[in-house]
């Protein structure tokens, strides 16, 4: 399996990349095309939006109410679908679609979902605060502004955990919660089959007791010593001191456990180029990772300039229902109008956004998104696209600006041979070259 150069521009743009209208637009690098976009992205403007602290605000004067169809319920829908249309926006528009696509592995790798009343608000918020800003820098930075950010100490319950010996499990009788703890294990750094303990679990979440939300003031995170659970604590082999020092300790050392370089790695390889991630290129993304202490640029260029990352893995990635809707505003240059009906179609799909079904966040191999009823539903949605956005493009055109070389001779004809030009772009949109990547 070797690669083929005049099929790096369309590797560059579908797999990596939210599809170009033209593949003329990856130049003549495609490899350097895909870094230079890591190195310098186009930032995503977040102001005048809700952040965290507004989120949790909201919140809280919604579950005080006893109508469920109160205004602050309104409020809180606007103030989400105001924060989804603006990044949908970003990411239809910029010029640095792989860094966007980079930015929405890591917001699936620490899940934040809006599944439970304190956390309605604060998918986006997460997204912004905790994620982008990191995306490229340290693991070790990245973890922790995850694990302490309000959305991931309310989604997974760090803000109720109190030590069973702190000052307040004493006089409240309230207790242990290991939810955060074990998903930081499981999950987020060294997973499954990282060598942890059921006992490690309990110890890392003492260590984490104390840190919460603050509700009366917009300083987010916190440490309460009242919340703490007194003495040392053993987690994998290390012990740690009472105190808020010892989060920034255990996640330095599990940022740089070998099984987290292992375990990032194949998801990553998982992610951006097959099911089966091939296992020379993810030794090669975990090795680069233990190289440079978790450098997440350095990780990326080891992924992207892997001739295994730009081979043709068949039958190439399932995209996920958002990836599809993206993809499409990106080829047909539609800008992205109030986004309740387009919420509707991904929920449709499969993919109700910013509510992930766990804490694993939006599952990553086909068997997980194509069935019989799934297709039907991607059909659908060509369809309904393809109707809507008629007038705008020439199919048979775009198709082979967007694809080349690389579109199969049965989805060719099937786009050539459409009776309308909506037939023709709900047949590109339903072709396995747009559905996969």
């Amino acid at each position: 399996m070797t690669p083929d150069a005049a099929l790096a521009p369309v590797i560059a743009s579908h797999r990596f990349g939210l599809s170009q209208t033209s593949l003329a637009s990856v130049g003549p690098d495609p490899r350097a095309w895909v870094m230079a976009q890591l190195r310098q992205p186009a930032l995503f403007d977040a102001a005048g939006l809700p952040d965290s602290a507004d989120a949790a605000a909201m919140t809280r004067n919604l579950l005080r109410l006893a109508d469920p169809q109160s205004d602050e319920r309104q409020r809180l829908r606007d103030a989400n679908l105001q924060s989804l249309r603006r990044r949908w926006q970003h990411q239809i528009e910029t010029p640095t679609p792989v860094y966007e696509r980079w930015v929405m592995f890591w917001a699936n790798h620490f899940t934040v979902a809006a599944t439970k009343g304190t956390t309605l608000g604060m998918v986006w918020p997460f997204e912004n605060e905790a994620i982008r800003p990191h995306a490229t820098g340290r693991f070790v930075a990245l973890l922790r502004a995850a694990t302490v950010h309000p959305g991931m100490l309310l989604y997974l319950d760090n803000a109720q955990s109190v030590g069973p010996d702190s000052q307040q499990g004493q006089r409240r009788g309230r207790g242990l919660n290991e939810n955060l703890a074990r998903e930081l294990l499981e999950l987020h750094t060294v997973g499954v089959r990282g060598g942890y303990t059921q006992a490690d679990v309990r110890e890392l979440a003492r260590l984490l007791t104390g840190w919460t939300t603050r509700r009366a003031s917009r300083t987010g995170p916190g440490f309460v010593a009242a919340l703490h659970d007194p003495g040392s604590k053993q987690v994998m082999g290390r012990r740690y001191a009472e105190g808020p020092q010892a989060l920034d300790e255990v996640l330095d050392d599990l940022a740089r456990h070998p099984a987290t370089a292992s375990h990032l790695a194949d998801k990553l390889v998982r992610h951006f180029v097959a099911d089966d991630a091939p296992p020379a290129l993810a030794q090669a993304v975990a090795r680069r990772f233990q190289d440079t202490d978790g450098d997440l640029l350095q990780v990326a260029d080891a992924l992207f300039s892997h001739e295994l990352a730009w081979a043709a893995h068949r039958p190439g990635k399932v995209r996920r229902p958002e990836e599809l809707l993206l993809a499409a505003h990106r080829m047909l240059q539609i800008p992205m109008g109030p986004p309740e009906r387009s919420v509707a179609a991904l929920t449709a799909m499969g993919q109700p956004l910013g509510r992930a079904p766990s804490p694993q966040g939006w599952p990553d191999r086909q068997d997980d998104w194509i069935g019989p009823d799934a297709l039907l539903k991607r059909v659908e949605w060509a369809v309904a696209m393809g109707r809507a956005s008629a007038g705008l493009a020439d199919a048979r055109q775009l198709a082979e600006l967007a694809w080349g070389p690389a579109l199969s001779s049965d989805s060719r004809q099937q786009i050539a041979r459409a009776e309308s030009g909506a037939q023709a772009l709900a047949l590109m949109l339903a072709c396995p070259e747009f559905q996969r990547r």
